[in-house]
């Protein structure tokens, strides 16, 4: 077994506290070296660690890399650009600054531009890999004689950053941004100079308007009107007729001269129309759980009257845009194919809000058995609830939010004293750090005027010096304090520790513009829609970000608080991120459409996504199940986003089977848990087998029991419906859907569904279809309730132990030697029914899953059947007894003419059967594992059908005659 490694991302965000209003809460301004009061708790505001380092006197200046034009208020980190102003590696200018379509890199004498579309692939496809759009020069653009000392930045608004260039008698300002073909440049004291990588291809010199090629990409210069280019060799220069300003912009690939020239043209139209401002707003309808988003634009015009502009869009833009046409050409990214729309100001995207829960219910864990393993893992875990791996701000999140899912779980059974134990350990820790002591100097919170950050110490993976992963690490406090605030609304409140609480937001991703003692969302990226992870941002490759997973952690911590403290505007900005970002990490780093990672790369997923491209790996191990895994951590019922697509989960995790050499042998429960979103019976199955697993640092086996064995009888996630209340969510198993929803308020509700379901909602209670679990908390207020919840959960209609058959066995007489439905029989014959009888599928004693291993075989000989188009139909009686962990698999294989040679073989996903004694049904409704070959007419053909245990230490019954039946597809 590979040890399990401690993970660690280079991530997020900073924030501030200071003076002004939390909640409503009046915080006093304070003196160097005082505890800043925050109701019942406080912040220190004397330095007790280490602080965000960079060059020269960053640690206490942070403006040094700044103009005096740049915005007041906390500086920005965590960004696409971070690099031009939190400088780390050079102390003079950036790293490449990947913005898409173009990235850009800054010298001494300019702004550098890049359009390289060649991705650079490294890696095996089935070992550690990554692809890269590295950095490429094409062209250079700055002033002539420039030789500026360093780089500044001038100015930001939401995805635009303005570069400043002065060596004292020239300057140059350029502003670029997120999905801007246009890079636009304010010159003085000599002429525009673009330098070229060799000789420009002109095709056009049109006075103030130039065209030209360099390495295989389009580029249009447009000076002010009046103005002309002049070319010199790889050197094209203008006066700008003395105006100071132009504009450069890369076209999107072309077809031919005349579709390019059309574009230079219609850009033409907007080159003076400088964005000088970009601004995103959002609106959440609670009736439809929609979410709307417009991107906007403002412009100044250099000259004429146009006040619009051109753009390009993300695929996870363009594909839920609304009331706006893109253009025909696309730019290639490292994110995808990139759409463009001319002449606009602001363009609106609209996406569903899938929902989120505060837990699973307990629908399949409720009574019983499952009932019994699940109350002794709570038990077990009831002395020790966090299981704390470290002290650090992270660690100590990850026991925080082990403890918050053993609390919510324990409540759905009406297990009081492991869910007290639970929340008296969140309450302890939470209060605990919050609380800044004289002379404290371990678990608490400073806050750095300077940089305007709120940090944690002890830090951990540099979340103080370089202001990394602060959304990772206070995403677990603010998701716990949300689960101990159903139970102990007063602990919540602003006047005791709910402000605190809410500084944790803001530090990361802070969702008032007004308060300028942090930046607006600090380590979210408005334009790509996900977060970045390093606060400096100062790679090659831009920023990057590992645990997408943990980012939707902190959104879905901002749903979860918001909505069980009444604070809507909190609860918004937690499903902007957790919307957007959703779609955002289907597209890069799941690419689940399988259009946006280069073809030669081999990869469905990646650990890492860089600003240039991305990588199957992480920063602290080689592991396939940690690649895969540490985008899929933690699981809550924030995280069904992860299932919005079953089948490729399906595909992920074959992945992982396929370059691990194996099931995963290291965060087992982590990938099972996910596998049971595309696969729940198949993830029931490896849960059942492998009892002795070694849990995630974060997991307990109470949740991973409950969450596997609750999927396995809810089903998938259906994306189809949606619903009017946020904590919500609907599942679809077999054709039958069971809606959820969750309701932490002190008074009834009733959900609608888009379906026109409705579910009543009791005060502190999850519901399900038809009827009520026990759930969530003290509805009255005050402490935890001192009396139990009945000792008999509702009735929650929970699916049958065994599945009805989908076919029932025919009681007509049995078919004839030719009849395309064939039976299982003794002596392993397929023909017509018989006696009722038996067989036994020996054990697996191991892992067989699509290798027959000890298999019951029964072959039908002689066949002349005309194919139907239908396909392969089975239905198999399996008893496993008691045994627990056992799976069935079953491979058809068809040789059409009899000659020895299988034409046709499919290989079903196997069946994980129960420990309830009595028949269950296997059926192809469990889905092809894999296939080969075509079906054709049988003419003296043969077909055989082979069962075995592909898991299991135990072996299960087959029935035979007249039960187990073969449905050929055949007439």
């Amino acid at each position: 077994m590979k040890p399990p490694v401690p993970h660690r991302r280079w991530a997020l965000a900073a924030a501030a506290v200071l003076a002004l209003v939390v909640g409503g809460l009046t915080i006093p301004v304070t003196r160097a070296a005082e505890a800043a009061p925050v109701g019942a708790g406080s912040y220190t505001t004397t330095p007790v660690g280490a602080l965000p380092t960079g060059c020269g006197a960053m640690s206490t200046n942070p403006r040094q890399f700044a103009t005096a034009n740049a915005p007041a208020g906390a500086v920005p980190t965590n960004d696409w650009w971070s690099s031009l102003l939190f400088k780390r590696t050079d102390c003079a200018f950036s790293e490449p600054l990947h913005a898409h379509p173009t990235s850009y890199d800054t010298f001494t004498d300019g702004l550098g531009f890049s359009a390289n579309s060649t991705p650079a692939i490294s890696g095996t496809a089935n070992g550690v890999g990554e692809y890269h759009y590295p950095y490429v020069q094409d062209i250079r653009v700055g002033v002539a004689g420039l030789a500026a000392p360093q780089v500044k930045v001038d100015g930001w608004t939401d995805w635009t950053v303005s570069p400043y260039w002065s060596d004292g008698s020239r300057t140059l300002r350029a502003t670029i941004g997120h999905g801007l073909p246009f890079a636009y440049f304010q010159a003085s004291g000599g002429d525009a100079v673009i330098g070229t990588s060799g000789t420009a291809d002109v095709w056009s010199n049109g006075g103030a308007t130039i065209g030209f090629r360099v390495n295989g990409h389009d580029y249009v210069a447009y000076a002010p009107s009046g103005a002309t280019w002049t070319v010199s060799g790889g050197r094209i220069s203008s006066t700008l007729a003395g105006r100071g300003y132009f504009s450069v912009a890369l076209l999107p690939p072309t077809a031919s001269a005349t579709e390019r020239a059309d574009l230079a043209t219609t850009y033409g139209r907007y080159a003076h129309a400088h964005v000088t401002g970009t601004r995103v707003s959002y609106a959440y309808d609670p009736a439809t759980n929609g979410l709307s988003t417009t991107y906007a634009f403002t412009t100044t015009a250099r000259e004429g009257t146009a006040t619009q502009t051109v753009v390009s869009l993300y695929p996870h833009q363009w594909k839920s845009l609304a009331g706006s046409t893109p253009i025909t050409p696309t730019y290639p990214s490292a994110r995808g194919r990139m759409k463009v729309l001319t002449g606009v100001n602001q363009f609106r995207t609209a996406m569903a809000f899938q929902g989120v829960l505060p837990e699973l219910p307990a629908v399949g864990d409720g009574s019983g058995a499952d009932l019994a393993t699940l109350t002794g893992h709570l038990a077990a875990a009831r002395s020790n609830p966090m299981d704390q791996r470290g002290n650090d701000t992270y660690w100590t999140g990850k026991g925080l939010g082990r403890a918050a899912r053993l609390a919510e779980i324990a409540d759905l059974v009406n297990d009081t004293a492991t869910r007290d134990s639970a929340l008296n350990a969140i309450r302890s820790t939470l209060t605990d750090w919050f609380t800044a002591s004289s002379g404290k100097t371990q678990k608490l919170f400073y806050y750095d005027a300077n940089w305007g950050t709120l940090i944690g110490y002890p830090a951990s993976y540099g979340s103080d010096q370089e202001l990394n992963d602060h959304h990772f690490h206070y995403g677990y406090f603010i998701a716990a304090a949300a689960t101990l605030a159903k139970f102990d609304p007063s602990w919540a409140a602003t006047s005791r520790y709910g402000g605190m609480v809410d500084l944790l937001i803001r530090d990361a991703n802070n969702y008032r513009r007004d308060d300028t003692r942090f930046p607006y969302l600090r380590d979210f990226d408005i334009y790509a829609g996900h977060d970045w992870a390093s606060g400096h941002g100062s790679f090659g490759s831009g920023n990057n970000q590992e645990s997408s997973s943990e980012g939707m952690n902190f959104a879905n911590a901002l749903i979860q608080w918001g909505q069980v403290t009444g604070d809507t505007t909190v609860r918004d900005a937690g499903i902007f991120l957790y919307t957007t970002q959703a779609a955002a990490i289907q597209e890069y780093w799941f690419d689940v459409s399988d259009q946006n990672f280069p073809a030669a790369f081999g990869h469905s997923t990646v650990g890492m996504v860089w600003g240039d491209g991305g990588a199957y790996a992480t920063w602290f191990s080689a592991d396939p199940e940690m690649i895969q895994g540490i985008n899929l951590l933690p699981v809550t019922g924030g995280h069904l986003y992860l299932g919005n697509n079953p089948a490729y989960v399906r595909t992920n995790y074959a992945e992982l089977v396929r370059n691990n050499g194996g099931p995963p042998t290291v965060w087992q429960d982590i990938l099972w848990q996910f596998q049971a979103l595309g696969d729940p019976d198949a993830a029931l199955a490896n849960l059942r087998a492998n009892p002795g697993y070694t849990p995630e640092e974060g997991e307990s086996r109470a949740h991973t029991f409950h969450w596997i064995r609750n999927l396995a009888a809810l089903g998938t996630v259906d994306t189809s419906v949606t619903a009017n209340h946020p904590l919500s969510a609907v599942f679809s198993r077999n054709g039958t859907r069971t809606y959820v929803a969750s309701n932490p308020s002190a008074n009834p509700i009733t959900v609608t569904f888009s379906t026109g379901t409705r579910l009543t909602v009791a005060a502190g209670k999850t519901a399900t279809t038809g009827a009520y679990t026990w759930s969530g908390g003290n509805a009255s207020g005050g402490v935890p309730p001192s009396t139990n919840p009945p000792t008999t959960a509702p009735p929650t209609t929970a699916p049958p132990t065994t599945a009805p058959p989908t076919t029932a066995p025919p009681t007509t007489p049995p078919p004839s030697s030719g009849s395309p439905t064939r039976y299982l029989l003794a002596g392993g014959g397929l023909g017509a029914a018989g006696s009722a009888g038996t067989t036994t599928v020996a054990a697996a004693n191991g892992n067989h899953d699509g290798t027959p291993t000890n298999p019951q075989v029964f072959t039908a000989t002689g066949l002349n059947l005309a194919y139907s188009g239908a396909q392969t139909a089975f239905d198999l009686f399996l008893d496993a007894g008691t045994a627990v962990g056992n799976g069935v698999q079953v491979r058809v294989s068809y040789d059409l003419t009899g000659n020895g040679s299988w034409d046709r073989t499919e290989t079903w996903r196997y069946f994980a059967t129960d420990p309830v004694p009595g028949y269950e049904h296997y059926t192809q409704n469990a889905g092809l594992a894999s296939a080969t070959g075509t079906l054709g007419t049988l003419s003296n053909g043969t077909v055989r059908v082979e069962v075995w245990s592909a898991i299991g230490n135990n072996p299960t019954t087959l029935g035979l005659g007249n039960q187990s039946v073969l449905r050929l597809p055949y007439s």
